[in-house]
């Protein structure tokens, strides 16, 4: 590594001597050499060839380098490091000549390993300006950083923070204020790492991929690639730098963690909005809240899948026999079970361009031979995690979890799960005729829970999509949300009115949430409730069914008519009609055959649904 060498900086700054390259910066082992390194917030800083060139620079050209922001922290930290004893400095701004990818590489490369083997790691906040550690949120002064200083949610300082035996912190003056290891408990409630890690590092701890990713969660990079490159040493691996591959560079992480480890808990995550089919995670984010992630050894594995088989009902025997047949065979499956979980192959990932190649117990859908339930060597809450998986033709894609009930006794078996984004992603179209809603001026307000424009959206047969609309009559301060999903292969569509009296239109997010999370936490039910055509041949493909809500303290209704004119997907027309009232409770479908109508025309039906 390339250090600065802490008394030459200096003397030139004193007398203005001009210095070699070698005499200012010079190539050490970081194995063997005693020095002190810098963590900090980049600002304008100094660059390699900035630092080696400076007296070789007009005058007015290096007093404007002398004045910058990143200079400052250069001379403060070397006589930082001259008080304490050390010879050798080392920061990141002006110790590698970023002009050399080559060069950049292996420092990024080797950035953990160099903070690990400092003897010290100073540690500047500038936006601290008290003589004291912050120990309180305060959203005030930091209110782009979740109340702390800002240190805390940048990706590189993670490893920054854990790496160093010895942390010092100094203010924005350069005064100290305190040190990791007393203010560990501060810091473990910012951060989420736990207060062994920040006092005696990674080396022997038993934490789980999960664990040390949702530590990363809220952090950000002013790069995207960085959100992966800042982990790799806290994985202990290594891979090229491509800056421009984008969100590719952390799925190239995952990977390179899965041929280190066979932790399960790399498949243990969850984003906020439902995601694609491949099984890893797209951002550090996906993380978050799962820190309390356990990996689970095979004999523990074993307990806790025979316990997860019984308080699940899963494979029961039914009933008795004199002879208790299902029950030796209840147990010769628990015994599989166990056999399995203790072979190699459970703890062998293999990765191809086809997919990541895992062993382990799956459950198949009740419902569906296309889906299925694994079963992960990981805990929360002391509960095993499980992923829920679609079939395609070459492999498995991650799904959103299916809330389905579970029953038959679970199988080792070899899968090949999807590693690339949108892989096997099967889509459907939704198109939506909404124009004559706005007779009654009743316009689209909002789409949730992302915006899309135009008449058509395309949901996914991965994520169990869904977007919903809201509609609003500003006039008479009513308004209803139409929900169009796709779930395990079935299309639905669902309408909600809001039973509140909205202030303002500010409300229609707030109404438009709502109604988002209502239809996603039933969309099994509205996606089984759906009619179904009874078949494709000519004598039904003039079948739509009409669903339609009275909208509270209104003569209103909002209708949805259902139709299905393309192969493979679906119309909806939303309308708005007068209505005297005679539908309030809930409604189901009703067939309308409508002959030769077209779907454009099916506005001018007027249909009076029967309710339940």
């Amino acid at each position: 590594m390339r250090l600065l060498n802490v008394e030459a900086v200096l003397k030139r700054e004193n007398v203005q001597q001009a210095e070699s390259e070698h005499d200012i910066l010079e190539m050490l082992d970081d194995g063997t050499t005693s020095y002190a390194i810098l963590s900090h917030r980049w600002g304008v800083e100094v660059t390699y060839k900035e630092m080696i060139g400076l007296m070789k620079m007009e005058e007015s050209k290096r007093d404007e380098v002398r004045k910058r922001y990143g200079y400052q922290k250069i001379i403060k930290s070397c006589e930082l490091a001259k008080k304490d004893g050390y010879k050798w400095l080392w920061i990141d701004t002006c110790c590698i000549d970023k002009r050399s990818s080559a060069e950049l590489s292996e420092a990024i490369n080797s950035m953990y390993r160099w903070y690990q083997n400092a003897q010290i790691c100073y540690t500047y906040l500038n936006d601290v300006d008290k003589p004291a550690f912050p120990i309180k949120q305060d959203g005030k002064k930091f209110a782009k950083s979740n109340g702390w200083p800002e240190w805390y949610m940048r990706g590189w300082t993670l490893q920054e923070l854990i790496a160093p035996k010895r942390v010092e912190f100094f203010n924005k003056d350069w005064v100290h204020i305190g040190n990791k290891q007393r203010f560990a408990p501060t810091i473990e409630g910012i951060t989420g790492i736990p207060c062994d890690v920040l006092k005696g590092g990674l080396v022997g701890k038993r934490l789980s991929v999960a664990d040390i990713m949702s530590w990363a969660a809220r952090r950000v990079t002013t790069r995207i690639e960085d959100r992966a490159y800042s982990l790799m040493g806290l994985f202990g691996v290594n891979m090229p730098m491509l800056y421009g591959e984008g969100n590719k560079a952390f799925r190239r992480l995952q990977l390179e963690i899965i041929r280190e480890t066979g932790d399960h808990s790399i498949f243990a995550w969850n984003p906020r909005m439902p995601r694609t089919g491949s099984v890893l995670a797209e951002d550090p984010s996906d993380f978050l809240g799962y820190g309390y992630i356990q990996k689970v050894e095979p004999d523990e594995f074993v307990d806790k899948l025979a316990k997860y088989v019984e308080e699940n009902g899963l494979g029961t025997p039914q009933g008795s026999d004199i002879l208790g047949r299902n029950r030796r065979a209840h147990q010769r499956k628990l015994a599989a079970l166990r056999d399995a979980a203790y072979s190699q192959q459970f703890h062998t990932f293999t990765i191809s361009n086809t997919g990541i190649q895992v062993f382990l117990p799956v459950i198949p859908h009740p419902e569906s031979p296309l889906h299925f339930r694994a079963i992960l060597a990981c805990t929360y809450d002391s509960r095993l995690v499980t992923m829920d998986l679609v079939s395609t033709r070459t492999s498995l894609d991650r799904i959103a979890d299916m809330r389905t009930t579970f029953t038959t006794f679970p199988e080792f078996k070899t899968l090949h799960l999807t590693h690339h984004q949108d892989v096997n992603e099967k889509c459907r179209e939704f198109t939506l005729d909404d124009k004559h809603a706005s007779y009654y001026r009743f316009t689209r307000r909002g789409t949730y829970p992302h915006e899309f424009r135009g008449n058509a959206v395309t949901l996914s047969s991965l994520t169990d999509g869904l977007v919903v609309i809201v509609y609003a009559n500003s006039d008479t301060r009513s308004r209803f949300a139409v929900g169009l999903g796709y779930y395990l292969g079935q299309g639905w569509v669902h309408i909600v009115c809001d039973e509140r009296f909205p202030a303002q239109d500010e409300e229609n997010t707030n109404f438009g949430l709502r109604a988002y999370d209502q239809m996603w936490n039933a969309r099994v039910e509205h996606a089984q409730s759906m009619p179904k055509h009874e078949d494709d041949t000519y004598e039904h493909h003039d079948h739509h069914f009409t669903k339609h809500a009275h909208l509270p303290r209104s003569i209103w209704a909002a209708r949805v008519v259902w139709g299905r004119w393309d192969i493979g997907n679906f119309k909806v027309m939303v309308d708005v009609e007068q209505c005297p009232g005679c539908c309030d409770g809930p409604c189901r479908w009703t067939t309308v055959d409508v002959g030769t109508f077209s779907p454009h025309m099916l506005a001018k039906l007027t249909v009076c649904v029967i309710i339940e």
